[in-house]
Parts: structure tokens; sequence; C-alpha cells
């Protein structure tokens, strides 16, 4: 239960760092103390500067820092208050024409205004939080949750759409059990919009289905073209302005072992790209990149002598060592770039980092380092709106029993 956890907090947006970041500004103590502070400090200031100087009608700011951190209540309450400390203050001290009836009226006024402030914040933040359950459900819905060490995989992933609003965007993976081995795809739908998460969607459900009954990679492959052919048809007969939309992918497809079985060599393993970068064999021996079986994107299997009419793309076999990773990756990752306009150097990077530390080649170690380190390759430069996408995978050295899965 705690790698599950574990897995799912890895998936968690960067823009949340800065919601946590902010997050005490928004706590039960600042909602008190700040405009409480506020108002003390223009009390005394009033007082210490005397009739020369008068300051009391700045109470206004103290609703307003109110309405801007707590509810509706505490808002309240501080308007009431400086209105309470305008009246006193204005007793002590020799009324001017700054302060009187005029300051009076306006500290009311500010104090309303800011309670009504307040209510419609926290009727758009409610509305806020229900469009971001409904973002949430539709995420879980086209990017499932994955139970752990499910196919007989150890896998850890991180998630990072584009848009933190919408929460789910063109990136995507899958693993599917099946009695052919262990099928995994990543992928990236050019575009962006409802158009592109509508492709997602389309392809995973085909992939979850082909990759359980299709006994060869290549077919796997061969229906997901034609799927993404079939979504492009679609979208131009609803009338949609997307042009040919297509889709980048890997596929791959680990050896079934039979349950308790130990591996002790090499883990075989079929492997397709389809205009995508190959993934990274990650072990303490160093970083290699795999074979790019050089397909097209899907949708455009035409543009390909390997389309699905021949017989569908080339499949290239590959093999993972004992205690090496498979890194699978986004151009999110390979086209972050620095303030210079620098792209981060990804297997470099790993590299040198796995000289280090050789434990690195762990999954979610591994995930967790490619995040933190593209966070620190982009600080400071504009970000450049794309979603980012990482999975880790590495066979368990026993197969538990192997269940029947829909």
């Amino acid at each position: 239960m705690r790698r599950m956890q574990r897995a799912a907090a890895t998936r968690a947006s960067f823009g949340r760092v800065r919601d946590l970041q902010l997050a005490w500004l928004r706590g039960r103590h600042a909602v008190w103390l700040l405009p409480g502070l506020l108002l003390v400090l223009i009390v005394l200031g009033d007082l210490w500067t005397g009739s020369g100087f008068r300051m009391v009608s700045w109470v206004v700011m103290v609703p307003a820092l109110a309405a801007a951190l707590g509810g509706v209540g505490a808002t309240l309450t501080f308007a009431g208050l400086s209105v309470g400390a305008y009246l006193l203050i204005d007793s002590v001290l020799e009324t001017s024409p700054a302060t009187g009836l005029s300051g009076f009226l306006l500290v009311v006024v500010a104090g309303v205004v800011a309670v009504a402030a307040c209510a419609v914040r926290q009727a758009t933040e409610r509305r806020a939080e229900r469009f971001a359950l409904a973002a949430d459900v539709v995420r879980d819905t086209v990017l499932r949750p994955i139970p752990y060490h499910w196919g007989g995989l150890d896998w850890s992933a991180l998630y990072v759409p584009a848009d933190h609003v919408a929460r789910v965007g063109g990136d995507f993976y899958d693993l599917q059990p099946s009695p052919h081995g262990t099928r995994v795809v990543l992928g990236d739908v050019q575009g962006k919009g409802i158009g592109a998460v509508a492709a997602v969607a389309v392809l995973l459900g085909t992939f979850r289905e082909a990759g359980y009954h299709e006994p060869r990679l290549r077919d796997v492959a061969r229906r997901l073209e034609t799927r993404m052919k079939r979504q492009q048809a679609y979208s131009r007969y609803v009338g949609q302005n997307e042009g040919d939309r297509f889709a980048t992918a890997v596929v791959l497809s680990f050896d079934p072992v039979e349950p308790g079985t130990v591996r002790r060599t090499t883990s075989g393993l079929d492997l397709l790209t389809l205009g995508h970068e190959p993934p990274l064999a990650v072990g303490p021996d160093g970083v290699r990149s795999l074979t790019s079986t050089g397909g097209v994107p899907l949708g455009l299997g035409e543009l390909s002598g390997d389309g699905p009419e021949n017989g569908g793309p080339r499949v290239v076999r590959e093999g993972l060592a004992p205690g090496e990773t498979l890194l699978l990756f986004t151009d999110g990752v390979t086209e972050a770039r620095d303030r210079d306009g620098v792209f981060y150097p990804l297997q470099q990077d790993l590299e040198r980092a796995l000289a280090e530390d050789p434990g690195l080649a762990r999954p979610d170690l591994l995930v967790r380092y490619v995040r933190d380190a593209v966070a620190r390759h982009i600080s400071g430069a504009r970000w450049e709106s794309d979603d980012l996408t990482l999975l880790a995978i590495t066979p368990l050295p026993v197969e538990p029993q192997r269940e029947a899965f829909p």
C-alpha cells in the first residue's frame, strides 16, 4: 500500500510545489494574525503620530486583507473591528478633514465591499474545486490507476500535463498483462485540447484490448494505427478542424514467465518505436539507448511501407540485464530548455548521476531524480508548455501468481 501511495505521489504536478509553498498564507493562523497585526499597527501609528498626521482611515486595508485570506466570518469580524477602531481613535484624537463622517463612511463601505468580495471569492473557489474534481475523474478514467507490481513489473511513473487545470493532456501510458506477456505503451498525441484527450482515450482503450488479445506486438501496433485513422476520420466528419492528428508511441512486450520462476538471466522483450525516441536502459553499468525501429507515428502509416496493409511495423528483440531499469519518456523531458535555450541532456545526466550512485536505477528513485533534474534545468527559464511523462519499469526477480485481468 505504501508503494502505491508513493507511485501516486510521484505523478503529482509541478504546479503543486508552488501551491505548497504558498499554502501557509491560507492557514488558519494567518487568517487572524496578518489582518490583526495590520490593524494594531495602524492604530498604534495613528496614536503615535497624533493629530498632525492621521492614518486611521488606512484601516480599510484590514477587511480587504481578511477577505483575501479568510472566509466571510473572519472578514465580517475584521470589518466590525475596523469600524470600532476608527470610532475609538477618532474620539481620542482631534477630528481632521481626513477623518470625521466621510472617513467613517469610507471604512463602513470598504467593510461591506470586502465581505461581498470574500463571498464571491469563496463561491469561485468552490466552483473551481468542483471543476478540479471533474478533471481528476476524467484523468483517472483515461489514465486508469495501475496496481503496483502489476504484470510482474516494478514500475514508477510521473505525469505532468501542461494544462494544470484540465489535469490531463496528450501524453499517455499504460501496462496491460496478457497471456502473451505484459504489454507496455507510452506515447504523445500531437496537439492539445479536447481533441488530444479524445485521441488518448481511444488509443488507450484499443491498447488495453489489443494488448491482451493479440499474440504479436506487431498486431497490437497495427490495431493502434487503425484506431488512430478512424479517429482522424471521425474528427473530420464532425467538423473538428484538427488536420491529420497523429501520435508517437513506444510499445513493448515483456516475455511471459512461469509463476514462481526466478529470473536469473537477461529478461527478453519486444520493442516498437513509432516516431518516438527509444527507451533508455539504466543500470549500475551505465545508460544505453535501446534500438529505434524507425516506425512512423500512429495515423501516418500510409507514409511508410511498414503500414498495416503490409503487416505492420518492424519489431526488434531487446533484453534487460539484472538490475537494469527501462526508462520511457516523452519530449517534455528531452525538450526542456534552460535560460540559454539548451535542451536537458537526459542520457548524459543519468550517466553522471549513476557514476555517483549506482542505486539510482531503482524505478521510483530514477523517476524522482529525473523529475528534480528537469525542474533544476528549467529553473528561471520560460516554461514551454508541454506535457511531461516518465515511466520506469523493471521485471521483478520473482513472478507472482498470474491472474486473469479484464
